[in-house]
């Protein structure tokens, strides 16, 4: 299916749309400002992605049942050998087999378990992490880590950090988009912008809900006129930019809302068109099929192709990947849910010609054991997990690292959650060590004092 020819959007028109609002927030312009120390070009070197998609499955996939296949898992059923022995979270037992089948797939070779079908398609697209490791068994510190770079509360999210980094490709639109269904207020530390400036904060949209109106509260004023809500709004800055210089210009609060109050106006026009699903044609809806994470997927391309920096979608509020029991059958609900989303959106950027500057990252907050919890349920597992990512200048088609023989810890070319953040930036054409900002008498930066580049994965 030709998704480029049907939604009527190609990226040529899609980067003409932008107009003004293309370059020139980048990264040099945006950490000048704040004092960060940068090369006077911009980039600290060519970046081989421009954007992020991140789709987030909250509560920890298990990687052999996807892309890690463990033929140990089913010959010591039931049993725990040597090296099946690492401590869990929760009692557990013996080894639990995997119980689907797996082929190779594309030119590539890839193993691809049954459960993703459509996603095998696009198995040269994708580069496996199969050896990812994390510091902590628990969601709430494990969810920090991979969103913030470190277990303490407070500190900035990555899509805050790469909004501050990259800046924005378009003025009418946030750079950072999160997309989480529901009310999760409690999730809502994993996209802040905390110490760095307010405008880099996630804006967090409600998709379980079609409708633009009904994603973002009070999105149009119906009782004033966009001219006069253009005159109100310039009084209103115009105050405050005299009550912030009266006050030395350093209440970075009050800077925070100015730009808000501002973006706020502008999305009224554009975000009514960016989120409205109603605009792609039937056969594209069909192709991502149904529910919250299918219309995520779709609202990540519209946005991605509008400018927007990094988009994270969750896969519904609270942790569905969190299998402690009934592990088998609830992986197959989640699998078939995701499978082809994933594959429309692949093959959606592929066809406008974004895939190749947009990076898709997969993944969870850690694994689950391949050992048993509650006759057929896992447990957390921070010692090894599987991530993907796809475009963005990335090999596809190819495995970095491999875990151990039941995919329990992390074993060859291991990759700290600080190692996948370092790398990202990397892609995006930033220095992890180089992008910090000072606060509170000290340099932060996403990596804190870790984080090494996976240069390996680069295509």
């Amino acid at each position: 299916m030709d998704l480029t020819t049907a939604s009527g959007l190609s990226r040529r028109q899609a980067l003409a749309r932008l107009g003004g609002g293309l370059g020139s927030l980048g990264l040099a312009s945006a950490l000048q400002a704040s004092g960060g120390a940068l090369p006077a070009g911009g980039l600290h070197f060519p970046a081989r992605a421009k954007r992020v998609i991140h789709l987030f499955m909250n509560g920890g996939p298990f990687g052999p049942d996807f892309f890690d296949p463990k033929p140990s898992l089913t010959k010591y059923d039931g049993q725990r050998p040597e090296g099946a022995d690492l401590r869990t979270e929760r009692p557990t037992g013996g080894l639990m087999a995997v119980p689907y089948q797996y082929a190779n797939h594309g030119r590539s070779g890839l193993p691809i378990s049954e459960l993703l079908p459509m996603t095998a398609r696009h198995a040269d697209e994708l580069c496996l992490l199969p050896a990812c490791y994390t510091d902590n068994p628990n969601h709430g510190p494990a969810l920090l880590l991979m969103n913030n770079g470190t277990m303490t509360p407070k500190v900035p999210s990555m899509g805050a950090w790469m909004s501050y980094g990259l800046g924005s490709e378009n003025h009418d639109l946030p750079a950072y988009v999160v997309l989480c269904p529901g009310r999760p207020v409690r999730f809502s530390i994993l996209w802040n912008s905390a110490f760095l400036p307010a405008k880099h904060q996630g804006v967090y949209i409600n998709h379980s809900k079609i409708e633009p109106k009904a994603m973002i509260p009070w999105l149009t004023n119906a009782d004033v006129a966009p001219a006069e809500q253009r005159r109100q709004l310039d009084l209103l800055t115009e105050l405050n930019r005299d009550h912030l210089a009266a006050r030395g210009g350093a209440d970075v609060a009050l800077q925070g809302r100015i730009e808000a109050m501002e973006t706020a106006y502008r999305m009224q026009f554009e975000a009514t068109d960016a989120f409205d699903l109603g605009r792609e044609p039937q056969q594209v809806r069909e192709a991502y099929g149904e529910g919250h994470f299918a219309n995520g997927c779709l609202l990540a391309r519209r946005l991605s192709e509008r400018g927007v920096r990094f988009v994270q979608v969750y896969y519904g509020n609270g942790q569905p990947w969190d299998t402690h029991s009934k592990h088998d059958e609830r992986t197959r609900q989640l699998a078939a849910d995701i499978d082809r989303p994933i594959w429309a959106l692949i093959e959606d950027l592929k066809q406008r010609g974004l895939l190749e500057d947009t990076l898709i990252v997969w993944g969870g907050e850690f694994g689950r054991t391949p050992v048993s919890e509650n006759g057929n349920g896992r447990d957390h597992n921070p010692h090894g997990f599987l991530m993907w990512m796809a475009g963005g200048g990335v090999k596809g088609g190819y495995v970095h690292g491999a875990s151990d023989e039941f995919g329990f810890k992390a074993a060859e070319k291991r990759m700290h959650v600080h190692d996948v953040h370092a790398t990202l930036l990397h892609l995006l054409g930033i220095d992890h060590e180089r992008l910090t900002y000072r606060y509170a008498g000290r340099d932060f930066r996403l990596t804190d004092v870790y984080g090494k580049v996976a240069k390996g994965i680069l295509a």
